[in-house]
Formats: C-alpha cells, sequence, structure tokens
C-alpha cells in the first residue's frame, strides 16, 4: 500500500509519499512548494484572495505528484496559519473545489497528538515517559505520555511566526534587550501551568520536533541533515541560551549566515530560540533529542493501524466546526 500526506504549514507545502508495508511508513518521495504564508498573514487576520490561489495551485500540484508516485488521494491538512484565519472556511472550501483535495485543518491537541506517535515510533519504548516540544509557525504545541499516545497534550498561540509579528515587526533590527525580554515573560506566563505538569511527570526522554528544533540544533552543533535521519541529534538548554546571544546581535537577514539557519526562517529563529529555551527551562528539560517523525508520520502511522475510517471522521469535523477562536490555554489530559 503506497499513501501520501500533504502537511500546510505556514511557510510551505509538503508532501510525503510512503510505503506502508510491515506497518511502517517508509517515505519514497518527498516534494515541497514555498509558499511563506506567515509573511502575509498577520496573528488572527484572513489569508489573502491571491495566497488562497497559490495556496491551492500547490496542493494541487502536490496530489499530481503523489498520483504520478502510484499513492492515492492525499491526506491533506493545514497547521495553525489556516486554522486561526476567520476565512478558514472558504479556504478550505476553495482548495476542495480547485483541486477536489479535501484540506482539513485539525485542532492544535490533535496536532499534538498525532506529533507524539510520531515521536513514539521513531523513539521506540525504551525511551520511557516521553515528553514532546514541537515549535510551529502559529502554534507551541506540548505532550507528555507513557505509551502509545499521549496522557496530556497542550497548544499555546506561541509560534516563532506568530511572536515574530508581534513582537519584532516594524521595529529595530535586532530588536533592543528589552523587545527580548517582553517576548521571554510572554513566554513565560503562557507556558506557567503545562511546564508545571511536565516537571510533576518527571519524563524519562524528552525531543524537540519541528524545523524549529532542528535549525537551532543544527546552530547549536548538531549534524547536518545530508548525515542522514538515523544520527544523533542533541539540543542542550545551555548552548541554546548562547545561540540566543548570536541571533540577538543580528539583524534578521544577517542570521541566514549562521549554520543552520535558512534564509526563510532566519526572522523567526529568534522567537523560535527564546521559546525554545524557555519552555526547557520551565519544563526543568537539560536536553532534547531532535527527533526526525513529527506530524506527518503521525498521520501515516493513525492511516497504517486504524484504517481510512479515523481520517474521514477527522474531515467531518473540520467541515462540521467554526473556524476556532483564539485562547490562550488549552489543555485535553489535565487533572479537574
Amino acid at each position: 500500500m503506497r499513501i501520501s500526506v500533504v502537511d500546510v504549514g505556514s511557510k510551505t507545502v509538503r508532501l510525503v509519499v510512503a510505503d506502508a508495508e510491515g506497518g511502517v511508513p517508509l517515505p519514497v518521495h518527498t516534494a515541497k512548494w514555498r509558499l511563506r504564508l506567515s509573511e502575509e498573514v498577520r496573528p488572527g487576520g484572513p489569508i489573502p484572495e491571491e495566497a488562497v490561489e497559490r495556496l491551492a495551485g500547490a496542493v494541487a500540484e502536490a496530489s499530481r505528484t503523489a498520483a504520478r508516485w502510484g499513492a492515492a488521494g492525499p491526506l491533506a491538512f493545514a497547521t495553525a496559519v489556516v486554522r486561526a484565519a476567520p476565512n478558514r472556511r472558504a479556504v478550505l472550501d476553495t482548495v476542495r473545489a480547485r483541486t477536489g483535495v479535501p484540506l482539513c485543518t485539525l485542532p492544535g491537541e490533535v496536532e499534538a497528538e498525532l506529533t507524539f506517535l510520531g515521536a513514539r515510533r521513531w523513539m521506540g519504548w525504551r525511551s520511557g515517559p516521553l515528553a514532546l516540544l514541537d515549535i510551529g509557525g502559529g502554534s507551541l504545541e506540548v505532550a507528555f505520555g507513557r505509551g502509545r499516545l499521549p496522557d496530556f497534550v497542550a497548544s499555546l498561540p506561541l509560534g516563532a511566526g506568530r511572536l515574530t509579528h508581534e513582537f519584532f515587526d516594524g521595529g529595530a533590527d535586532p530588536p533592543p534587550p528589552e523587545q527580548v525580554k517582553a517576548l521571554r515573560r510572554r513566554v513565560r506566563h503562557q507556558l506557567r501551568d503545562v511546564a508545571a505538569r511536565i516537571r510533576w511527570e518527571g519524563p524519562r526522554t524528552a525531543v524537540g520536533t519541528s524545523r524549529t528544533f532542528q535549525q537551532l540544533g543544527r546552530l547549536c552543533g548538531a549534524a547536518p541533515g545530508r548525515h542522514g535521519p538515523f544520527v544523533d541529534r542533541r539540543l542542550h538548554c545551555d548552548d541554546l541560551r548562547t545561540a540566543i546571544g548570536r541571533l540577538a546581535a543580528l539583524p534578521a537577514a544577517e542570521r541566514a549566515a549562521l549554520p543552520g539557519i535558512s534564509a526563510p526562517r532566519a526572522a523567526q529563529s529568534l522567537a523560535g530560540a527564546v521559546v525554545a529555551h524557555t519552555a526547557m527551562k520551565l519544563t526543568g528539560l537539560d536536553a532534547v533529542t531532535i527527533c526526525p517523525w513529527a506530524i506527518r508520520e503521525g498521520i501515516l502511522l493513525r492511516h497504517i493501524e486504524d484504517g481510512p475510517s479515523w481520517w474521514a471522521e477527522v474531515i467531518r469535523g473540520s467541515d462540521e466546526s467554526d473556524p476556532p477562536q483564539p485562547v490562550p490555554l488549552r489543555v485535553a489530559g489535565s487533572p479537574r
């Protein structure tokens, strides 16, 4: 069986085509299309019509590519940049009408659950009680669990792109220290309760997923991607604190010259580093393992293990729900 997943993020549309023999998604082809939606959409603002048309074109091309590789219609989802848009429903309807692909959005807690599943499978059962941090463009997902799926998940509006828009756009470049401190205070305030839960659980292993963590890991000395996915990559809290100083001292355009920092993500790299460091400090994590499997692999695993009916339910839920309202904290699995 060959299946595919399409991930509409704040910067790119990504396609993974995988074989599912033996219950493990083995990628046979990957592709990406740069959209940089986060550069055109203010937090909580609508997605412009021109950007929607480009989004539909990228999804259509991803669907055609998946078909050329022998995969059925892709499992297509959009993350926080679409989920939080007030014209979310119109965006999803337009993409479906133009492409025939039922693009959907997932609640942040579901994203965290699926990302945890991907990380758990990659790390294996020997990792024991597992904590997960995932920094996207619009949100931060946190999860903890002892089994296949997490016991606790939270989705917070602490994405690197969102916070860059809010704290660093239109001001001095590089930003003055007081702006960086204000950002850190925001992250500390919104993470306080979630971090207390992670500390109380006492995870044996901690992982960081997402491009943000991958690039920060490279900046702090982890092996480059060309060495392959099986190289052990770790990000230490002390090294990350030093990296924040390096990032904060440079204009956004010059950060792309640093190891691991790509030009499209250079502007938001400082906010991402502050979120990552603050999250690690508050949760008591001295280091995290950079995990190459995340939400896309989690979706493929759920599809393999639970069959296509679970994704049909996701689509129905996305069709029936109203655009979500921004909230400061959403937690599942916390004590009552």
